[in-house]
């Protein structure tokens, strides 16, 4: 990102001001700051759903200012995952589907879908669990079906938003694990969090508030163990 600024309304209100940030592939880090602060303006233009006011933003490669609405589309379906704090899973549907879905615009056949789900399942650490419906799951199991769907396509940059902000601290605990791993397995890793704690966990960190972006020192890995 490069002196990106996101402005809303008129006279405008200034959500996120003149940003720098180089993420570098394999890394893992935190955004971290209180409610308010631009945190959620951020993760939504680092991951292409919002387009910054002004300012580059470049992915993979790729610049996203020059990119039309379908090409954006393409980008996040084959190098982004989301995963939000609410989850987003469908009622009635049962984990390994909701997984599948992950995949649902990459043209893939059904079968491969649901080949596919079930081995992220597994990787998070779910497989039994496959054909239990969200209201069957405890809110930690369904945070990790949603990190199962969100990395089900091996997207090149997992960005997470507040991942454990609805769950016990032992869930919590549980899903920054998998996200390391995940790290550990070649995924680029942003966490978005007001939770300190979390933040600690993470090699990297990044202070943000009223829209202003500051940079942490660096942790020590073995510190998020």
């Amino acid at each position: 990102m490069r002196s990106v600024t996101r402005t809303y309304g008129s006279p405008p209100t200034v959500a996120l001001s003149h940003a720098d940030l180089d993420v570098d592939r394999g890394e893992m880090l935190a955004i971290v700051g209180p409610s308010g602060s631009g945190k959620s303006t951020l993760l939504n233009l680092m991951g292409t759903l919002d387009r910054p006011s002004s300012g580059e933003i470049r992915i993979d490669g790729h610049d996203t200012g020059a990119m039309n609405d379908a090409e954006l589309s393409g980008l996040r379906a084959h190098t982004i995952g989301f995963v939000f704090q609410q989850y987003h899973l469908a009622e009635g549907v049962a984990a390994l589907d909701n997984v599948a879905t992950g995949l649902l615009y990459t043209g893939m056949p059904k079968a491969e879908r649901r080949a596919r789900a079930a081995v992220a399942l597994e990787r998070v650490g779910l497989a039994a669990r496959a054909r239990h419906r969200p209201n069957e799951l405890s809110g930690g199991e369904r945070q990790r079906v949603a990190i199962a769907r969100a990395v089900v396509g091996e997207p090149a940059l997992l960005l997470a938003d507040e991942p454990t902000g609805a769950l016990d601290t032992r869930s919590g605990e549980t899903v920054v694990s998998i996200l390391a791993e995940l790290n550990d397995g070649g995924t680029t890793v942003v966490v978005i969090t007001h939770d300190l704690q979390v933040a600690e966990r993470m090699p990297r960190r990044i202070g943000i508030r009223d829209g202003v972006l500051s940079t942490g020192a660096a942790i020590p890995a073995g510190a998020r163990s």
